[in-house]
């Protein structure tokens, strides 16, 4: 069986990436999601153990010095992590799993991982994505305005990724996100061990003749 890729989609708030992932993960057998735990507190419709863990902060810093996680971050004042051992038993069974979090422990993942693949998702407009914003409704004005502070920030780090997936048709932005993982199955740095029979039987077949 095939190992599974690691999948790190990033991007900003209400750009939609959550909903791109769901999509994915009900679509196609061959995704698997990893559950992130976080210290904010649940919003309307969100389950434990499904959209999130949520810990209290003392439980999350209690799991950081046991180094439960294959990456942590803070992003607007709350902790965000991906707990380690799911992630690997799912990619050994041949899922590929998708870890949706934040630049910060995107590019932790990138420095400890340098075969994940790693994937933005942005609106096509700031204007679309501040309209998402306000017609969510389940944040004040105030956070509002932090969650776009916070864009600006992460737009810097956008070119360190290996793929920027734009989110106008939804249907769309499904497909060819879908079609970029499949492709990244075939890249060089995920088929090293496939190169390397391939180049040991040609060398035995050459010496026999």
């Amino acid at each position: 069986m095939k190992k599974g890729i690691l999948i790190v989609i990033s991007g900003f708030s209400g750009a939609g990436k959550g909903t791109v992932v769901n999509r994915l993960i009900n679509e196609y057998d061959d995704y698997a999601l990893s559950v992130s735990m976080t210290t904010r507190s649940p919003r309307p419709g969100e389950v434990d153990g499904k959209s999130y863990f949520f810990v209290s902060r003392e439980e999350f810093i209690k799991r950081i010095e046991e180094k439960e996680f294959l990456e942590y971050a803070v992003y607007c004042d709350n902790f965000y992590g991906t707990p380690l051992s799911y992630v690997e038993e799912q990619m050994e069974a041949g899922k590929n799993v998708i870890l949706e979090i934040e630049v910060q422990g995107a590019l932790q993942i990138k420095e400890k991982h340098p075969d994940a693949l790693l994937l933005f998702v942005t609106p096509p407009s700031i204007q679309i994505l501040k309209d998402r914003l306000y017609s969510r409704q389940t944040e004040s004005v105030d956070v509002i305005h932090k969650r776009l502070a916070q864009a600006e920030v992460e737009s810097r780090h956008m070119h360190l990724y290996d793929y920027v997936i734009v989110n106008d048709n939804l249907d769309e932005c499904v497909k060819n996100t879908n079609e970029i993982i499949k492709a990244a199955h075939s890249s060089t740095v995920r088929s090293v061990e496939f190169i390397e029979t391939i180049k040991e039987e040609l060398k035995l077949f050459t010496e026999g003749e």
